[in-house]
Order: C-alpha cells, then sequence, then structure tokens
C-alpha cells in the first residue's frame, strides 16, 4: 500500500537568535484532514515554529514540506502560491481597526484574489453567519466587539478563502470558559466543513482536549511527545505529566527571579 502523502512535514528544524536556540532538531508530520495541536509553556517556540511554516521566519536548517513540496525557501509568486492554501486565527484576531467586520473577514478576497466587492461581501455574509453571527455585525467596527465577537470574526476571515490548511495561534487566550468552548466547537466546526488540516498551538488543555486528534508537547526546541488525544492522561512522560496537571515541581524548571 502507498503511504500518503502527508499534508504537513517538518524535517530536522533548527532556529537560533544569536546564542538563543528555539528550534532545535524539530521533527512533526500531520496527515491531510488531521488536527493536531501543540501544547508547551511560553517561550517554547510554539509561535516560531508557525512563523516558519507560514514563511516569516527562514530556519536556519531543516525542511517544510506541503503536500510534498519543500517550501523552505520558496519566494516571489512560489511562496504566494503555498500561501494561499493558508488560513489564519491569529492570538488577539488582529483585525483592522479601519474596516467593518465585513471587510475584515473579506480582506483577502479583495487584496489577494481581486474579488469584486458585492461578491466579497456575500462570502463575508455567509461565513459570519457559519460562526453564528448574523447580517448586522457586518457594518460594526472591531471596536464595537466583545472579545468573543472578535474571536469569531478572525474565524471567519480564516475560512473566507476555502484554505485546505488553518493554523490557531492560542484561540482561547483572554476568554471565559464559556466563550472558549464556543470558540473550540466552532473550530471544530468549520474544520470538518471545509476538511481542511488544522495546526494549533496552546498551552489551554481543555482547548487542546476538545480540538485535536493528536497532541504533541514542544519543550527545548523538541517535540517530546506526540500521540492521540485520548492517551495523552497516560503518555508515560514526565514533561507531558508535569504540563497538563500544571505542577511546578518535574522536569520542566521554570526560571523564578527572586523578589
Amino acid at each position: 500500500m502507498t503511504r500518503a502523502t502527508p499534508k504537513i512535514e517538518l524535517a530536522d528544524l533548527h532556529v537560533a537568535f544569536g546564542a538563543n536556540r528555539v528550534l532545535q532538531g524539530l521533527d512533526l508530520t500531520i496527515a491531510a484532514g488531521e488536527s493536531v495541536v501543540i501544547i508547551g509553556g511560553s517561550g517554547s517556540g510554539k509561535s516560531v515554529l508557525l512563523k516558519c511554516i507560514l514563511g516569516l521566519l527562514e530556519p536556519s536548517r531543516g525542511r517544510i514540506r506541503i503536500d510534498g513540496e519543500d517550501v523552505t525557501r520558496l519566494s516571489g509568486a512560489e511562496r504566494q502560491t503555498v500561501m494561499r492554501k493558508f488560513g489564519m486565527l491569529f492570538q488577539g484576531a488582529a483585525l483592522f481597526d479601519s474596516l467593518p467586520v465585513w471587510e475584515n473577514v473579506a480582506f483577502g478576497l479583495i487584496q489577494g484574489d481581486k474579488m469584486a466587492r458585492p461578491n466579497a461581501r456575500r462570502i463575508a455574509l455567509e461565513k459570519l453567519a457559519q460562526v453564528g453571527l448574523g447580517a448586522d455585525v457586518a457594518e460594526l467596527g472591531p471596536a464595537e466587539l466583545s472579545g468573543g465577537m472578535k474571536k469569531r470574526v478572525g474565524l471567519a476571515r480564516a475560512i473566507a478563502r476555502q484554505p485546505e490548511i488553518i493554523f490557531f495561534d492560542e484561540p482561547t487566550t483572554g476568554l471565559d470558559p464559556i466563550m472558549g468552548d464556543v470558540i473550540d466547537r466552532l473550530i471544530v466546526k468549520c474544520r470538518t466543513e471545509l476538511g481542511a488540516t488544522t495546526l494549533s498551538i496552546t498551552h489551554d488543555m481543555a482547548s487542546a482536549r476538545r480540538i485535536a486528534d493528536r497532541i504533541a508537547m514542544l519543550y527545548q526546541g523538541r517535540i517530546v511527545w506526540d500521540g492521540p488525544v485520548a492517551t495523552i492522561d497516560r503518555s508515560g512522560n514526565p514533561y507531558v505529566d508535569q504540563f497538563i496537571n500544571g505542577r511546578a515541581e518535574g522536569p520542566i524548571q521554570m526560571a523564578v527571579s527572586a523578589a
């Protein structure tokens, strides 16, 4: 039987900023249609990893393959072709303050795809409806939205161009537990409807359990454990065990300055 080509394949990734080695030989493979969540403490390199896949940072060593194609050092038109496959929900939603909600959702359609504004607005309204927001929200400004509404608008924008791969950067940060659950359910719903592959980074274990097929633990620049979400409580890995139980004592040592 022929092995299916992974949607995302990361091999021996290294990234350093001066003497600070952030990624130190990271390997990870994600299948088409799979939802993978990367957990790890603040400063462990989760955001750096996303930036490498998006082409915002270039690794000093290693390979990034999308659908089997090495995209590590693409530029110009080739990079734009790959970027067309991606959607992104940013940690703080990252909405444009000067644009109404519908234009935020339709930004990629208008600016990237050069779609006519009436058509882009129609799609924006459809995507807003998918995340539970009515047409009355479309003309509001981002400043008029609650935190949960901003996340929904960010999610609508992430799916507006029918991406094959969606990245979620701390999707529940800043939300109360109930709204966090709402956003997670919407993420699962949108992913299922699109058939998209998703890669999320978070330190919120409740969120990770809700949206993941598989969880990978990032520590000191490497994946130290990778497995189905249902097995994480019996991983047998001391780093995972300490992290998911929120214990100060263990192999993960946090720098704490004396007062």
